[in-house]
């Protein structure tokens, strides 16, 4: 069976526009939360978000074309650049080289901005450019485009789990000889009135609009909901013969990915999926032992104690070391998976487990050890990275350092 190799990531997030930037802020416990910007929140009752608050969309696109791409496409374009840079290809045979793209909403910004138009001005004055600039598909489209990659151009939608679903799908590809590579990117900009007006509605967000830094609380008795951001992340993926025949520096090696659904409710997490998750990578990874998990710790009552309880299910005696990292820079919905990949990459890589910050209250139901507040320097040979979706959709994958 083919390998599958990563050599090349990148990402952007509240804490940085790159992948070196924002990771070393999240390892030193860095928060990126702050008021939202982008809107005004007066009547809302959020006003917080993990927003990106300086980032200039014509340094990866042409200024006239800005407009006619959503936000979520702009920063997947700043992530997928990075990373193709980053695997320092000289050439490649377009024709297999393909793109796995994700959101979990993609243009709802752009949605929002056009149906004012249309309920106030009128059906004519909607822009020719609205449907194309919010679809979610059009970020792999635009990515194709950028990069001249020609192979498989697929697209996950599948809410908080959609990063990491493009993985697997891309490693599913490679696998079958769809491709010989594949970028992976995964992009999310939901901050918007609709966006946040409709996840405070569902009782889903932190209101913990007075201290922003301190509201996203993983695994912490005190948490009170997840707070959104923003952001990209990309991977490069190739296979491993490929990757050694050019000298590519090789972040590591995709040895198993799970993938399971809930059957359950829209909303409302079982143990049961992400236990399958789990124990379908672990399977398909073999004789392994995970050094760290970057869970999907959201920060809300039922994904924390039902995460932490499939972890000690799927572990048994043998539980690795766990952080989120979601309290530096927010719930980033379908590109968190693609994001916290990149994240536990560079954890192996640097040796370093990122903390959970925020987790100072201990939770009778989140017993483990979650790296509190502060980074912990600790040799990372093999590490997992979680996600689940509303909907009960589960993605789990597994890392190994070559």
């Amino acid at each position: 069976m083919r390998r599958v190799v990563v050599t090349g990531i990148g990402m952007i997030n509240s804490l940085g526009l790159d992948k070196e930037s924002s990771f070393k802020a999240i390892v030193d416990g860095q928060c990126g939360i702050k008021s939202i910007s982008l809107f005004d929140t007066e009547k809302h009752s959020v006003k917080i978000a993990g927003e990106i608050t300086d980032f200039d969309p014509t340094t990866v696109m042409n200024p006239k074309d800005v407009k006619k791409a959503d936000r979520f496409i702009q920063l997947g374009l700043a992530a997928a650049k990075e990373a193709m840079a980053d695997a320092k290809f000289e050439s490649f045979d377009a024709d297999t080289f393909g793109v796995s793209s994700a959101s979990g909403i993609g243009g709802l910004p752009t949605i929002e901005k056009h149906s004012i138009i249309n309920n106030t001005r009128g059906p004519r004055k909607i822009s020719p450019f609205f449907i194309p600039s919010a679809l979610i598909n059009m970020l792999g489209g635009l990515v194709s485009i950028e990069h001249g990659t020609k192979g498989p151009n697929l697209s996950s939608v599948t809410a908080c789990a959609a990063g990491t679903h493009a993985i697997g799908e891309a490693v599913k590809t490679i696998l079958l000889g769809g491709a010989d590579k594949m970028l992976v990117v995964g992009a999310e900009s939901a901050i918007s009135e609709v966006g946040i007006g409709g996840f405070a509605a569902m009782k889903a967000l932190s209101t913990r609009n007075d201290e922003p830094q301190r509201a996203s609380r993983p695994f912490d008795k005190d948490r009170d909901g997840f707070v959104m951001g923003e952001g990209a992340g990309s991977l490069v993926l190739e296979v491993y013969e490929d990757a050694v025949k050019r000298g590519a520096h090789i972040y590591g090696e995709v040895v198993g990915f799970g993938e399971s659904g809930d059957a359950h409710h829209i909303t409302t997490p079982t143990l049961d999926g992400p236990l399958r998750a789990m124990k379908a990578a672990l399977k398909m990874a073999g004789d392994v032992n995970v050094d760290y998990i970057n869970a999907h710790g959201t920060s809300t009552s039922a994904n924390d104690k039902n995460e932490t309880a499939a972890i000690k299910e799927a572990f048994g005696t043998s539980v690795p070391v766990v952080s989120s990292t979601k309290g530096q820079v927010g719930h980033c919905l379908g590109a968190a998976g693609a994001i916290e990949a990149v994240i536990s990459l560079m954890a192996m890589r640097d040796s370093v487990i990122p903390p959970t910050i925020n987790q100072e209250n201990a939770d009778e139901d989140c017993d483990l050890d979650y790296t509190p507040n502060s980074a912990r320097k600790q040799e990372l040979n093999c590490v997992m990275s979680n996600s689940f979706g509303f909907g009960g959709t589960n993605g789990s994958v597994i890392f190994k350092r070559i």
